[in-house]
């Protein structure tokens, strides 16, 4: 009976200890081995980066190297363009060290940094559907964007593609002209009333947060038509649910992420579900007139429903999925990027009142005693040279990534995979060897004969993105920032506020982090 028990108990000892090991061999292999194979096959290669320690890879260095970065607030009368150092400051250290190509580690995942020009390019012109965007990552904002097409892959992507980009082509952005201008001339008044409660002369303004409510207003109206302040509470809601996200850090795929507090998860879950039933009930009452409308009566968001519905490969539960997914997706692109660049525009304007003269100029020339309409604003050539620089030197999205879901070849480089790439936008645009010495400065002409001749590769510019994954709202934001500083610039001059410090943020994408502040007058 003895000999029994203790064999018994040996064997139970023995599987403990097996399993035990079986665990140590399996954490050995996720946590190491398997970054250190692609690891090895990008160092074969020639590409160098800084070693990693076990579990946690190169995330210890990157959290010393931004503490060591951590700044405050610049003087309100000093503004330096150049953020990286600040807000990624292991890319730009990196950067010097091993060049502009170089890899390195987060956790369980094994990244290639990208910021060569040709390499940069052939990337984002990669028509594979091997090359997406990276799942840890769309996965933390799925929240947000759902399976829309900013975080899609293969086919799935390929077909919302197909039934989206049509309807953001200029000929319909043009129709949406109208719905700005009647949207513009509200923030208008709204300035002109907050003029005349602080003495009539000039009033201190922050402008992001009613550039925010003006194209809130544009994507509503434009996508639920007469239904639209339903679409400015899913707007505030969004907003709720992109400050919620952005308090951890998402991007670089830190271990345990997703084991947030209760009360954190519970706010994004809740969120979601809001969001999603104010969408649902909105998609429910367009199913309904898809039938009636006439071509003319159509939004944005009944025609994209109507691509959908008749599209062969979607049930009706997929299509109403696709419906709820992309406007998220339109939201989120077309409201928060696009009243963050018009903020950019407005703060480095601020700081240029010579080019506020120059655009006003321009605006009398081209409109004469009439509002800018579709058809004048795409023939002012100092607006888009002005809209233009500001992308180069705040572009809204930090960074183009993508993961290697299948070893692709990219120029020389054979990229294993499960690697994700990373190129810091930002850096490629104030490149001194590409842009000249005055990389850093505000200098519009540099564009005066287009983007080709703006610097020695073109391939460099790349604020929209480029190729396959080109922003599909790229003409809606140029003509929605067009219209703002053309009837802003008609009404008032203005200069930076006392109140205004220059501390750029990076929640999602790169914003003012403590507001614009103008001083605003009447012309």
């Amino acid at each position: 009976m003895e000999d029994s028990l203790s064999l018994s108990l040996k064997v139970i000892s023995s599987l403990a200890l097996m399993g035990v090991v079986c665990f140590f061999v399996h954490l050995y292999n996720t946590m190491w081995f398997k970054s250190e194979r692609l690891r090895r096959k990008l160092w074969m290669q020639g590409i160098k980066g800084p070693s990693p320690s076990f579990i946690y890879g190169n995330l210890p260095e990157m959290q010393k190297i931004q503490q060591e970065a951590v700044r405050t607030p610049d003087n309100a009368q000093i503004v330096a363009h150049d953020y990286t150092s600040s807000l990624f400051p292991y890319f730009v250290q990196w950067r010097k060290e091993y060049g502009p190509i170089y890899t390195y580690s987060t956790g369980t995942r094994q990244h290639l940094y990208v910021n060569q020009p040709e390499l940069v390019k052939e990337m984002n012109q990669c028509i594979t559907l091997d090359l997406g965007k990276p799942s840890y990552i769309t996965k933390r904002l799925a929240p947000m964007l759902g399976n829309g097409i900013l975080r899609s892959n293969g086919l799935v992507w390929a077909q919302q593609r197909k039934i989206i980009a049509p309807e953001f082509f200029m000929d319909k952005v043009k129709v949406m002209v109208g719905l700005m201008v009647e949207s513009i001339q509200s923030l208008i008044r709204k300035w002109e009333d907050g003029i005349e409660a602080q003495g009539g002369v000039m009033a201190d303004i922050r402008v992001d947060e009613d550039l925010r409510g003006f194209t809130a207003e544009v994507i509503a109206r434009a996508c639920f038509g007469s239904s639209y302040f339903k679409g400015k509470e899913i707007f505030s809601k969004l907003r709720k649910l992109q400050t919620a996200i952005s308090r951890d850090s998402f991007l670089f795929g830190v271990p345990g992420y997703g084991l947030l507090p209760t009360k954190k998860r519970n706010e994004i879950t809740n969120l979601e579900k809001e969001i999603e039933s104010l969408i649902w009930e909105t998609v429910k009452e367009r199913e309904k007139k898809c039938v009636e409308a006439s071509s003319s009566e159509k939004d944005l968001l009944h025609l994209i429903l109507e691509g959908a519905l008749n599209d062969q490969s979607l049930g009706k539960d997929s299509s109403k999925r696709f419906i709820v997914d992309n406007c998220k997706n339109i939201y989120f692109a077309g409201h928060e990027s696009t009243a963050v660049a018009a903020s950019w525009c407005l703060m480095l304007l601020a700081l240029h009142p010579e080019w506020q003269s120059r655009i006003l100029t321009e605006v009398s020339q081209v409109c004469g005693d009439k509002l800018p309409d579709a058809d004048s604003v795409s023939r002012m050539k100092i607006v888009t040279m002005v809209i233009q620089e500001t992308l180069r030197l705040y572009p809204p999205a930090a960074f183009v990534s993508r993961e290697a879901l299948e070893e692709i070849q990219l120029g020389n480089v054979t990229i294993p995979k499960g690697v994700c790439l990373w190129t810091l936008i930002p850096t490629l645009h104030r490149d001194l060897e590409i842009w000249g010495s005055d990389a850093n400065e505000f200098k519009p002409e540099r564009f005066s004969d287009g983007i080709s001749k703006a610097c020695k590769l073109p391939q460099a510019y790349i604020p929209f993105g480029l190729g396959p994954r080109l922003c599909l709202g790229r003409n809606l934001a140029m003509v929605q920032l067009k219209i703002v500083l053309c009837h802003i610039i008609s009404k008032f001059t203005f200069s930076l506020s006392p109140k205004y410090r220059h501390f750029p943020a990076y929640r999602m994408i790169v914003e003012p982090g403590n507001g614009v502040h103008i001083l605003i007058k009447k012309i």
